[in-house]
């Protein structure tokens, strides 16, 4: 078999430098969200298990803005639903670009991470429902809560045990992460959303078509986009549809690669990379850690609380689907892929490694979250279950995951170093160098 054909058919093969560059820092910001995230739970679950948890919840419950326009919400509710479009805006210009621009427009590398999103969605919605169905009424509600992968939390911990994981590996967890999020923001809108209103819903179509033809026109300025998206985002949450549906329409519209009049796709970054630029450090840094701040405080009241909420059959549904449905689901569907497409794993991986990038797809935290707010109510019983649940499934998958990357070390040292020989100092490392020559020589 050729060298040629054996890249055509290999599973997590490297990319190309320049993706692989945007991607790295893409998850260095994104680790540093994560961190931030994680701080801003363990703040909640202290605060909320102290002396003074009621003044936590007099917080979270403070309600602002202006009830002319119904939007005089809770600070909790502003979170979910302002500052998690913020954080969905970013994922739909990261999924527009990667499609349109990035090496995942060839539907042959598409198709793994696309099709490990699917699998990871599935199979943990079933289980949930097998599990919880019959718990009580409304308990089903809940099927979508373990669907979710949080990019955040898992880059978080990759930092610390798998910085060394091959670049590929890495870009894989982040598309799976990605297209996660578009399937997510989806099952809320058809499944979360109550009391539609469709005069609201027509309403919000006509700034976002404002704001796709400014875009368009390579407009940047943010006296002119800011108020529209605001527009768009307070419609589309008077419509019944939840709002943050607003933020992954408003990227979609935002164009990917230059005009000509601007230089092409030669001249620099598109308008999506710009924007990304500027609104992922807001989305990672602040979006996600207040939300997770406002949302992850739950009383667990000891040893008998947390046997309670862990015995609750929805509590037992979420963390299979995360420790379990999650996992088997990625890993079905990678094998799938590979199976019909006859393509082998990368030279030097296995599928140990898919398993421990696989388990990391099972921290379910943000959005799961988020999914739980909507099913059961902020603040209800079940609510509470539901937090429990999503930080005790994250955790053990997170351990796991742990567990099996750490023994593959020294493997992803080796290639590690590989990706980072630079004999003759050009800023490109040699292997990307080689990977290009053969490139333009077929």
């Amino acid at each position: 078999m050729t060298d040629a054909t054996r890249r055509r058919t290999s599973l997590f093969a490297r990319r190309s430098w320049g993706e692989t560059r945007r991607i790295s820092a893409i998850l260095r910001k994104e680790t540093v969200g994560g961190a931030l995230l994680l701080v801003g739970a363990l703040l909640a679950l202290v605060w909320s298990n102290s002396p003074w948890a009621d003044s936590y919840r007099s917080l979270r419950d403070f309600q602002v803005g202006p009830a002319s326009l119904h939007l005089d919400l809770s600070l909790a509710t502003w979170a979910a639903d302002g500052l998690l479009a913020i954080f969905f805006f970013v994922a739909g210009l990261e999924l527009k670009r990667e499609f349109v621009a990035g090496d995942l427009r060839d539907p042959r590398r598409a198709a793994v991470p696309v099709a490990a999103a699917v699998g990871g969605v599935l199979l943990p919605a079933a289980l949930y429902y097998v599990i919880a169905a019959g718990a009580g009424e409304g308990a089903a509600k809940g099927w979508a809560i373990p669907t979710a992968t949080d990019i955040a939390f898992a880059l978080a911990v990759l930092a610390v045990v798998g910085r060394l994981l091959p670049s590929a590996l890495r870009t894989f967890l982040l598309t799976l992460a990605v297209v996660d999020d578009l399937l997510a923001i989806v099952i809320i809108a058809v499944f979360y959303t109550s009391d539609l209103s469709v005069a609201p819903l027509l309403g919000a179509l006509v700034p976002l078509a404002l704001f796709g033809l400014l875009v368009q026109r390579r407009v940047r300025s943010w006296w002119l986009l800011l108020p529209l998206a605001a527009v768009t985002w307070t419609l589309m949450h008077e419509s019944g549809v939840h709002a943050t549906v607003a933020g992954v329409l408003l990227a979609f519209t935002v164009p990917v690669i230059r005009s000509e009049a601007a230089g092409g796709p030669d001249a620099g970054p598109g308008l999506a990379e710009h924007f990304e630029h500027r609104f992922r450090p807001i989305s990672a840094g602040v979006a996600v850690p207040v939300f997770a701040f406002l949302s992850a405080g739950v009383t667990i009241g000891g040893v008998a609380g947390l046997a309670s909420a862990l015995t609750d059959r929805v509590a037992v549904g979420i963390v299979v689907g995360l420790l379990v449905g999650k996992p088997v689901g990625i890993m079905a569907a990678t094998w799938l892929v590979s199976r019909f497409t006859r393509a082998d794993l990368d030279e030097g991986l296995n599928w140990l490694d898919v398993l421990g990038l696989a388990l990391l797809g099972g921290i379910g935290f943000t959005v799961s979250l988020l999914i739980g707010e909507l099913a059961f109510g902020l603040g209800s019983e079940r609510d509470g279950h539901v937090k429990v649940a999503v930080l005790a499934g994250s955790l053990l998958a997170a351990l796991l995951a742990t567990v099996i990357l750490r023994a593959r070390t020294r493997l992803y040292r080796r290639v590690h170093e590989l990706e980072t020989v630079d004999r003759d100092r050009d800023g490109i490392p040699d292997v990307y160098e080689r990977q290009t020559d053969g490139a333009a020589g077929r």
